[in-house]
């Protein structure tokens, strides 16, 4: 796990994503993927730039199985947009930063 992002956790993920006033981005990762260790970096600096603009985490999959189930996300790396207590947003696999941006930020006020 990147070391700079907060964890999500099952016990933090309704008041932290399913009632933010700001989109969240979760970062799905395991600790034995390493296409989900090529996007740490990425996913750390859309954090920053972000800021204030949307809230990022990492999932631990192995930890968080439940919520994996609960919302259908079947693989690693998984970065999913939760806005107003749903996912708006999903990108699986490793991609560059152009195609992440291009993809969410639509839904953030950038």
């Amino acid at each position: 796990m990147a070391g700079n992002l907060p964890e999500m956790t099952a016990d933090r993920f309704e008041t932290e994503v399913l009632q933010s006033d700001l989109p969240v981005l979760i970062d799905v990762t395991a600790e034995w993927c390493a296409p989900c260790k090529m996007l740490d970096p990425i996913v750390a600096e859309l954090a920053v730039e972000w800021q204030g603009k949307a809230k990022v985490f990492q999932m631990d999959a192995d930890k968080n199985t439940e919520l994996l189930v609960q919302w259908r996300i079947m693989g690693v790396p998984t970065l999913a947009l939760f806005q107003g207590g749903k996912i708006v947003a999903r990108m699986t696999g490793y991609k560059p930063k152009k195609a992440i941006i291009k993809k969410f930020s639509k839904y953030l006020s950038v």
